[in-house]
């Protein structure tokens, strides 16, 4: 297959995956699909063809394994992830004279098994955050990333690589746009259409924002001269920026990347990232003081307590100046980097030992270019999450306090704890406890048959939060929740060549007796005429535009189709009887439209999807009452009606 340099490597892998259908037997087309996948986005779709090349031909990799458990990992299945990297981390004692280069060595399969170890923890003990997207007002369908804001919440500032609003109408090497930095307001607490910045910050080709200071007047940007520096753009009085300008080379090395900042509070402190030799290893964070007349002091490495030999990056100094939170490759991450957090003690003159913020806001992919704000209860960062816009959108993190939880943060194995170092605790020392004992769901997965499956499998509150999950084995999941209100939750279940499901369900008060609720799901195979109804996509009044509550359900739908390269698909529009059939059947139809377009414009073949807009024609139910019928009517569906 010939490849273009300018192609964007996401088209590259949708070629291979192409030849890989059309061709199950090329080991090459199936490795190179795979491989495709891990470097782009919907890493875990790898898997498939990576499972492929080793049924094919065990040997045309040296490392295959290594590469299943890698795509297991950022699937978050740790458990056939650590099976693989054992089966690799094995085969590089058995062939220890192996030197190809295809050989992952054992010091990195070390660490991924160490990662997977630490994510199975993580992700039994979820830290109480709600991570909400913020919304398309901010994301849109192409990359957003960086968020930076100032003190009073009021301003947003990101880099985004979106199509409308670009300074450049041609497009990067990769075939994208061009980055360009935007801004939003808040506006009776909501974000305006963000906008761009301007052609004073921006130029014709890449720009992004690295900071912005407590007051907004400061904003701090990223060039690649010198191989990456630091600049500065002033507000004026007009709301305009200066031009921006490089900073010393107190900061700014000759030769060496620097690629993030943070600024204190106060102005009188710089703490920034770079690769410059003499560091701890890789990238390092550093800091800069002002001095007497101003400038920037030469700067110093903050040190072995916050620098790995791994790279450390992406600082940011909290509003008491004391906490730095920053993302490392290295320390008890679950893969990539993971956000962190050290506070200094001035007393003892060094900083605490970092802590892991732990899942759900770190991951196995890259975490990183976390914010907070200035009273500490919310954060932004870009993610990419399944409720997303496009590839990548910006979320904001909100830290439940412990009346809103009904349980103490003391009364989950925390991570950030070192459990050896802990007192036992009886529980009715826990505020809000009480003696309670914890609610148990336990999830059972089968296919028609009751034969077990082992599919992918989360629980989530209606108000973002995640439920600490054990796999058992066997189809077999606990979820365990301490809450001592009764609450709604969306139990999620997916597995390749099944119909997704996302269940609505109710869990139980914790009360002083112990509560176990048993969950069969029942899923069903992807043939032909298979029917589902998509209740979670929500359309504006009168409208064909999505709700923002509707992408984690269309990107359920969207991940449907990449597993299942085969599956061709109607998508159908319905309503009720309320206005003429004409206008609903046009409605019905621009809804489904709606769906396909977004499955197109995520890399979905608009071949293998059907829209049809059936307006009144086919109710679930009467439409005499709205409860138990015109709302059910009211609907949008997918059937299968082709291919595998």
């Amino acid at each position: 297959l010939m490849m273009q340099a300018a192609q964007p490597m996401v088209d590259v892998r949708d070629i291979y995956v192409l030849a890989a259908e059309a061709d199950p037997s090329n080991v090459v087309a199936n490795w190179r699909a795979g491989d495709f996948y891990i470097k782009t986005v919907g890493k875990k779709n790898a898997v498939k063809y990576f499972l492929k090349v080793l049924e094919l031909d065990a040997e045309y990799r040296f490392d295959i394994e290594y590469w299943i458990g890698q795509s297991y990992h950022y699937g978050m299945e740790f458990e056939k992830a650590l099976a693989f990297y054992d089966r690799y981390r094995q085969k590089l004692i058995d062939r220890d004279g192996y030197r190809g280069r295809d050989r992952i060595e054992l010091p990195e399969v070390d660490r991924k098994i160490f990662e997977c170890k630490n994510a199975i923890e993580f992700v039994a003990n979820p830290a109480h955050y709600t991570i909400v997207n913020i919304g398309s007002a901010i994301n849109t369908e192409y990359e957003e990333y960086g968020p930076v804001l100032n003190e009073d919440e009021t301003m947003l500032i990101f880099t985004t690589r979106r199509r409308d609003g670009n300074l450049n109408e041609n497009v990067f090497s990769d075939n994208k746009p061009y980055e360009d930095i935007f801004i939003s307001t808040k506006e009776n607490g909501q974000w305006s259409k963000a906008e761009n910045i301007g052609n004073v910050v921006n130029t014709p080709f890449h720009d992004s924002n690295l900071a912005l200071s407590a007051d907004g007047n400061q904003l701090f940007l990223y060039k690649d001269e010198n191989n990456g520096d630091i600049y500065q753009s002033d507000r004026k009085e007009d709301g305009t920026w200066t031009f921006p300008e490089p900073l010393s080379e107190s900061v700014n090395s000759e030769g060496f990347k620097e690629a993030s900042i943070s600024l204190s509070p106060d102005g009188d402190i710089l703490f920034f990232a770079s690769d410059r030799p003499g560091g701890q290893g890789g990238i390092d964070i550093y800091y800069s003081v002002k001095d007497r007349n101003g400038e920037w002091a030469k700067s110093k490495n903050l040190g072995a307590m916050i620098n790995t030999e791994y790279d450390d990056d992406a600082p940011f100094i909290d509003y008491d100046g004391k906490t730095l939170y920053f993302s490392s490759l290295g320390r008890k991450g679950m893969g990539g980097y993971d956000i962190f957090k050290s506070t200094y003690d001035s007393a003892a003159g060094e900083w605490a030992d970092p802590i892991n913020l732990g899942y759900p806001i770190n991951t196995p992919d890259d975490d990183i270019f976390f914010v907070s704000t200035k009273d500490g209860k919310r954060g932004y960062y870009a993610s990419v999450r399944e409720d997303g816009l496009g590839f990548t959108d910006i979320y904001m993190v909100t830290v439940k306090q412990e009346d809103e939880v009904g349980e103490t943060l003391a009364s989950k194995n925390e991570t950030d704890v070192d459990e050896t170092d802990k007192e036992p605790q009886d529980k009715t020392d826990i505020k809000g406890v009480n003696n309670t004992e914890p609610v148990t769901l336990v999830v059972k997965v089968v296919d028609s048959d009751n034969s077990p499956l082992d599919a992918k499998v989360s629980l989530t509150s209606t108000d973002n939060m995640v439920v600490g999950k054990v796999a058992k084995g066997g189809g077999v999941f606990e979820f365990t929740t301490n809450a001592t209100a009764s609450k709604n939750y969306k139990l999620s279940v997916e597995n390749s060549g099944y119909v997704f499901e996302n269940i609505d369900l109710s869990l139980p008060a914790a009360s002083t007796t112990a509560q176990t609720i048993n969950r069969t799901v029942r899923m069903r195979k992807l043939q032909m005429g298979t029917r589902s109804v998509l209740r979670n996509i929500y359309f504006n009044f009168d409208k064909a535009t999505f709700q923002d509550n509707s992408y984690n359900e269309l990107n359920k739908l969207e991940g449907m189709m990449v597993e299942n390269t085969g599956l061709e698909i109607e998508i159908s529009g319905h309503t009720d009887n309320i206005g003429t059939k004409d206008y609903n059947k046009q409605l019905s139809q621009r809804r489904a439209n709606a769906v396909k377009d977004y499955l197109v414009k995520k890399g979905i073949d608009a071949r293998r999807i059907t829209a049809v807009g059936y307006g009144e024609e086919r109710p679930l139910a009467s439409n005499d009452d709205e409860k138990e019928g015109r709302e059910l009517n009211r609907r949008v569906e997918f059937k299968v009606t082709g291919g595998k």
